[in-house]
């Protein structure tokens, strides 16, 4: 039987026009006839297997009725890193929310009994109960997600951030005021501190910090006490440094603790040191690896480029060739013609190992970090499952937490539940920024907000 461009566009869920351009392209076999396309489902699948081509998963209830005795719940869910940390904590979840089509395909491929539900803004918190199969009276005690933070600079502007509709970083706080967990968790980027935001106060104007100063007097305003911190993930036992804000809100006045280090950069408090990247990926190089390529140009330079070394291992004359216009750049420029070094933890892992900024090459090899040192290096399991392309696990994999810093909040959370207190480590940095908790942000906030106010006020006066 033969299938059509309609036909195969229904099948794959995506547009006539795309699918045509498949089938014209020979990506899909098919033959024409006239100015019709038909191909046959032996071709389509070889697509879809050849292309690891996702077909975007059906919403669904969870499929297990049974109630566990902590009840979990993850949104933006992504490759499920958080979820893994959390999970070995005890706190797994029994409902995922995520968008991505191969991200959705990825956490049913791993876990057959999960809920699952797409975008936040389609569902009232009474249907997210049901699809998770929690009874109406149940109280939920876990919520956790990593929402995409976006400036308010300018839409919407005379109205702010209340106004900014679409915002999935306000959904989900609304979810969390609206379900009312015990424990919130709000896990983001290093830019959430200096996002800015348009509030009530601020006259029309963006301040940085407004965001998450925002989030901050909603979530109290829920009952909820708040602590955060910008957390590098490799005092937590992870063989990278990455910065991740983490904020924790607790139902009451009292509030959870800063999330406890494993390890520290030198050894210092008689922790272990941070973990190396020869650690993590040291023991697969000699299986299989799946890569990007690298452009057949800066290859040139990368022969001559030893482990641990950059584009400043060049001579002059060759970094002033490698690098253009950008040597005179300011900067540092560190990411450029970047091997990686065995005896260092990995860089941040971003989700295009070969842009030429962030650049993730191999610290011997030719070629990029595989998806499968990026897989180790943020800690999944050997095992776990990621679907879609090369470019779509990078993606997957590169945007995770790692399971680690998963870990270390899912056992804060368990520690205050069971009233067990960590040791604490006085004066220990958790990044190398200053003024990254919720003692120290509203001072800073405060001066970011008289610091535009008092401007705005000097050019009404200049006017």
């Amino acid at each position: 039987m033969l299938l059509s461009v309609d036909d195969v566009a229904k099948k794959l869920e995506i547009s006539t026009q795309y699918t045509r351009r498949l089938m014209k392209s020979g990506r899909i076999s098919a033959l024409r006839e006239g100015n019709s396309w038909f191909t046959t489902q032996d071709d389509l699948n070889k697509f879809i297997k050849k292309e690891r081509f996702v077909v975007n998963p059906s919403d669904r209830r969870r499929k297990n009725k049974n109630l566990p005795h902590v009840i979990s719940l993850s949104f933006f869910t992504g490759a499920m890193g958080l979820d893994i940390g959390m999970s070995r904590e005890g706190f797994s979840p029994l409902l995922a929310s995520e968008i991505n089509k191969e991200a959705r395909a990825t956490i049913l491929a791993n876990n057959e009994d999960i809920g699952l539900i797409g975008d936040i803004w389609s569902y009232s918190g009474d249907e997210i109960k049901r699809f998770a199969g929690i009874p109406e009276n149940r109280k939920i005690d876990v919520i956790f997600g990593g929402p995409p933070c976006q400036a308010f600079s300018t839409a919407g502007k005379r109205k702010g951030f209340e106004d900014s509709r679409g915002n999935v970083f306000i959904k989900y706080i609304e979810i969390i005021g609206e379900l009312k967990p015990t424990y919130a968790i709000i896990e983001n980027v290093r830019g959430l501190q200096t996002t800015p935001a348009i509030l009530d106060d601020t006259n029309g104007e963006p301040v940085k910090g407004g965001a998450l100063y925002y989030a901050m007097s909603k979530l109290k305003s829920f009952g909820y006490s708040v602590s955060f911190n910008l957390y590098n993930a490799a005092n937590f036992g992870a063989p990278q440094k990455r910065e991740r804000f983490v904020i924790i809100a607790k139902l009451g006045k009292k509030k959870v603790p800063y999330l406890t280090p494993t390890n520290s950069e030198n050894g210092d408090y008689g922790l272990p040191k941070w973990r190396t990247l020869g650690s993590a990926i040291g023991d697969i190089q000699d299986k299989t690896m799946h890569y990007a390529k690298l452009p057949d140009k800066r290859k040139k330079w990368l022969k001559k480029i030893p482990e641990g070394g950059n584009w400043k291992s060049l001579s002059i004359d060759e970094q002033k060739e490698a690098m253009g216009k950008k040597f005179y750049m300011g900067g540092g420029k560190t990411g450029f013609l970047r091997r990686l070094s065995y005896s260092e933890p990995s860089p941040t892992l971003v989700t295009v190992p070969t842009m030429p900024a962030t650049d993730l090459v191999h610290p011997t090899k030719m070629r990029p970090l595989s998806i499968e040192e990026y897989s180790r290096i943020q800690g999944f399991p050997d095992d776990w499952l990621f679907c879609g392309s090369i470019t779509e696990v990078y993606k997957q994999i590169g945007n995770a937490v790692p399971i680690k810093l998963g870990e270390a909040i899912g056992k804060a959370i368990k520690n205050d539940m069971e009233n067990k207190h960590d040791r604490i480590y006085k004066g220990f940095r958790y990044s190398k920024y200053k003024n990254t908790s919720e003692v120290d942000f509203p001072q800073l906030y405060k001066r970011n907000r008289e610091k535009v106010l008092n401007k705005q006020g000097q050019l009404t006066l200049d006017i």
